[in-house]
């Protein structure tokens, strides 16, 4: 007999407890230009997100933030028709993108070492009088209200502490530190992830608690991870352990979205207390089969599947990924559809809609 149709907010919930479901849970992520280009194309209405066009089974808002200096006004040390040179409040000094999305180019950082970190933004994130400031209360209630209603699954998004260390000082920095000033991250790594955790203390008692907590923690590249599983396991565990005890003890699942290779850290990460992996870079060398098949038992997944096939438009080659995959990584529970990134212009409306259907159709529990 088949199970009646859940809910999102069931669906996902029971997903991530590894627990029988109807079928797999939809999310996906999109590019601003992808958004742009299907309204234009008249695909969506003129306000329309994606996510709601499809019915797609999470939500989140992303309340907190970790900039050092909140007073501080970003700058604009230099423009061009294409890019913007700013400095911000970490005193970071970033090249970006003015017209399209992707990751800023890092051209230099105020801080390089403890010295720096200590005399000028330690003080300014210990600042309790600042925590209020750092939170965007209407915008997470106006999230958790619709969802809610909605019956979706909402999620509280945020960084955790490598991915609030490198805009503070950079990755080579950082890394660097890593090796030869380990107290001096690890001591970072303390004072961000008790930031999050006071914040959310604050927020949750005031607004009241999400349905899941959503860590980015981008950990790795092409091939490898930034760190050896034993300095993860030295430096970063510990603050990713009180982190994710945190959310257990509010009864809050923990996904934790990392792009790049980081197969060698989910032993680790999965022994902090982890309950999905999200999204498995498939060019980053990341291979969702095996790790189903390794870690299945213990954690769920979502995302795995290349996003250069969506980029094709070609229907067979993404039919083929799909009946390749999914059959496998949807077996006893705990899969959530997504690319392996998230979606960008050249992935056209009509391919994004089959792989949906398509994935939908392979997704639904007999």
């Amino acid at each position: 007999m088949c199970m009646k149709e859940l809910t999102s907010k069931e669906r996902i919930s029971r997903i991530l407890k590894l627990q029988p479901v109807d079928r797999i849970g939809v999310f996906e992520s999109f590019w601003n230009e992808t958004v742009d280009k299907w309204r234009k194309d008249e695909y969506l209405q003129k306000d329309e997100m994606p996510e709601d066009h499809f019915k797609l089974d999470i939500r989140g808002a992303w309340p907190f933030n970790l900039v050092a200096n909140l007073q501080f006004k970003e700058e604009i040390i230099e423009e061009t028709d294409e890019t913007k040179l700013v400095r911000n409040g970490n005193g970071a000094v970033l090249r970006w993108w003015k017209n399209k999305a992707g990751t800023p180019e890092h051209v230099d950082f105020a801080i390089k070492d403890r010295l720096d970190w200590e005399e000028t933004i330690r003080p300014l994130l210990m600042n309790k009088k600042e925590y209020h400031k750092r939170i965007n209360f209407e915008e997470y209630r106006r999230v958790k209200e619709r969802s809610k209603k909605e019956k979706l699954f909402f999620c509280w998004y945020g960084v955790n502490v490598f991915e609030s260390m490198h805009p503070i000082c950079g990755h080579e920095n950082l890394l660097m530190g890593m090796a030869l000033d380990t107290e001096w991250i690890m001591d970072m790594c303390s004072i961000y992830s008790e930031l999050t955790i006071n914040l959310m203390d604050i927020l949750f008692a005031e607004e009241g608690k999400p349905d899941g907590i959503w860590f980015f923690e981008d950990m790795g590249f092409k091939g490898k991870p930034f760190m050896s599983p034993a300095m993860y396991k030295d430096i970063i565990w510990p603050a990713h352990k009180k982190t994710f005890d945190y959310a257990h003890s509010m009864d809050l699942p923990v996904i934790v979205h990392s792009c790049g290779f980081v197969e060698a850290l989910l032993p680790g990460l999965v022994e902090a207390g982890m309950d999905c992996l999200q999204a498995m870079e498939v060019k980053a060398g990341m291979d969702i089969v095996k790790l189903k098949k390794q870690f299945g038992n213990k954690i769920a997944f979502m995302g795995g599947f290349d996003i250069r096939s969506l980029e094709t438009n070609d229907f067979n080659l993404i039919q083929s990924e799909l009946e390749k995959k999914l059959p496998i990584v949807m077996q006893d529970g705990g899969y959530i559809l997504h690319s392996d990134h998230s979606i960008p212009d050249q992935v056209n409306f009509e391919t994004y809609k089959y792989f949906v259907e398509r994935g939908l159709e392979i997704g639904t529990y007999k």
